[in-house]
């Protein structure tokens, strides 16, 4: 059984390799004193949210071995790259995947050396780090990734952790609601871990600031229920326990609401406290680089130095590098690793859809101009019988245009995914269904990707002036999508599907407001590699 010393053995190593990684390009263990020629030239990361991240991190690894659970992350405070690479480091699946970073001293260097440097690797949860689906560059995503990724995953917990900085963005507030979507008994599980270190760049936080009580009343309204963790690993492994039992009794039909958790810890956790006379720790000035001239200035090399000793790396690691059996003791085997969960590299499970043949739905066409067609409503039968051959690995996501696009077939073999409040006057309402409407192009999308980068295939439809509400998430998937042809490890996934409808030449009852054909330039900006653009023969 892993006990918190445990537990905290492994978070002050994960820490120890995150501070290595924005640091130091020399000297891995500390084995002489630090010199400037041991520091990078140019310092860059953000270690503000990291010890947050390694701090669940550890926590989420001992449920995984004491209960068996299959598990992935979602890092929304993406920027907190060290903490995920030191993570897979720990667990043994960063060296799989790249043999050449082992888990010894010259390992180590190369971990420190790479990360955030030319030639090296990104610094925040980039597709090249082990067990990331969600790079969270752009703020705002990372529940609605979490959502789409437990879509048909009856026995998988996606562990989301939202920043209190991306709690204040339009798309991640109206992604709370996807509980709303969720069957218990077909799809998996969302655990919100809402971390609340109280500041952005250079503010505070909106939720950190408001009182606990209304704090907790907003989770409530949401569907949640929360409980608040402090800087304790006793609280933490306590709420966990408690946390997995709700879980475990939401899915046997013995609860309606599933558990968030809202995580208070300090920003930049067991960094430096003071920097120049200036408070550093628990504010704003730990967002990045808590200490910046450490190469010119022998105080701050200094004050680097006592930091890393202070995580006693000496009791982590051998004299060749390698964790010890007491940090071992807290990874999970083989495939329960978050790190090496086949869910995080979605095309190992990646199945290809059944299609029925297109050649079967043809219009006739006997005599010309004598008859008419509406083409997508000849696709919505087309897709009815898509879902109806793919149960469980297809889904048709739309911002409430699944009938006004005419696809109103698909609701001959399923119904809009619903799992609130039904009236008598509804129509095509189940827990389970395969179509996912809600008026928010971002959970559309979001869900659409995360349900994709865990190995399932759906489409995306609508208007066409409307599609432009998530240029900037298209432009993030086709980044992850170019990235990921570059690492031979990351299989590839099913594409993600557009279509876009009430075109700019059909709008004399809506007018100017839904005139606008300029997605089609965001798409044809990405190479062909990435996006293929069909348009129909009389366009």
């Amino acid at each position: 059984m892993t006990t918190t010393r445990t537990i905290d053995a492994y978070w002050r190593a994960a820490n120890y390799l995150s501070v290595g990684q924005i640091y130091l390009l020399d000297n891995p263990l500390l084995t002489e004193p630090l010199r400037p020629e041991h520091i990078k030239p140019r310092l860059l990361g953000h270690w503000g949210t990291t010890p947050g991240l390694t701090f669940v991190f550890a926590h989420l690894n001992r449920i995984i071995g004491e209960r068996g659970q299959n598990m992935i992350y979602i890092a929304g405070p993406g920027h907190g790259g060290p903490a995920a690479v030191a993570h897979a480091w720990l667990e043994g699946s960063y060296s799989e995947r790249y043999p050449e970073v082992s888990q010894d001293v010259e390992g180590m260097r190369r971990l420190f050396r790479q990360f955030s440097f030319p030639g090296g690797v990104p610094s925040h949860v980039a597709p090249e780090t082990p067990g990331s689906i969600h790079e969270g560059g752009e703020l705002g995503y990372s529940l609605a990734h979490a959502y789409g990724a437990a879509f048909d995953n009856p026995d998988l917990v996606v562990a989301c952790v939202v920043g209190d900085g991306e709690a204040e963005t339009g798309p991640l507030a109206t992604s709370w609601h996807s509980n709303k979507l969720l069957d218990p008994y077909r799809d998996g599980v969302v655990l919100p871990i809402l971390h609340l270190n109280g500041y952005k760049i250079a503010n505070p936080t909106v939720l950190a600031r408001i009182p606990e009580a209304e704090l907790l009343k907003l989770m409530e309204g949401y569907g949640y229920r929360p409980h608040v963790v402090g800087p304790s690993h006793e609280e933490m492994a306590a709420t966990l326990d408690t946390v997995f039992d709700e879980i475990a009794a939401y899915k046997e039909g013995r609860a309606g609401r599933l558990p968030m958790i809202v995580l208070r810890t300090p920003k930049g956790w067991t960094g430096p406290r003071e920097v120049d006379g200036l408070p550093v720790e628990g504010t704003w000035r730990a967002h990045q680089v808590p200490l910046s001239g450490v190469r010119d200035n022998p105080e701050h090399l200094a004050m680097l130095e006592a930091w890393m000793r202070s995580y006693r790396p000496e009791e982590l690691f051998d004299a060749d590098g390698r964790p010890v059996p007491a940090v071992l003791r807290a990874v999970p085997e083989g495939p329960l690793r978050m790190s090496a969960s086949p869910h995080a590299n979605g095309g190992e499970l990646l199945a290809p859809l059944r299609l029925p043949d297109f050649r079967e739905y043809a219009v006739q066409v006997k005599t010309p101009a004598a008859e008419s067609s509406e083409p997508t409503r000849v696709l919505g039968a087309f897709l009815r019988d898509v879902i109806a051959a793919n149960p469980h690995t297809f889904r048709l996501m739309g911002p409430d245009e699944t009938a006004s696009n005419r696809l109103q077939a698909v609701f001959e073999t399923t119904t809009r995914a619903w799992n609130a409040g039904i009236e008598p006057t509804d129509e095509h309402l189940a827990a389970g269904g395969r179509v996912m409407e809600v008026l928010s192009e971002h959970l559309c999308q979001g869900w659409l990707e995360g349900y994709l980068l865990t190995g399932r295939h759906g489409l995306f439809n609508c208007y066409e002036a409307f599609v432009h509400i998530i240029d900037a998430m298209f432009n993030q998937h086709a980044k992850w999508l170019e990235a990921s042809k570059r690492i031979p490890w990351r299989r590839p996934v099913a594409s993600l599907n557009y279509l876009l409808s009430s075109h700019v030449w059909r709008q004399d009852h809506n007018g100017f407001s839904h005139q606008d054909p300029g997605f089609l330039d965001v798409v044809l900006n990405k190479k062909a590699s990435v996006v293929r653009v069909y348009l129909p023969p009389d366009a």
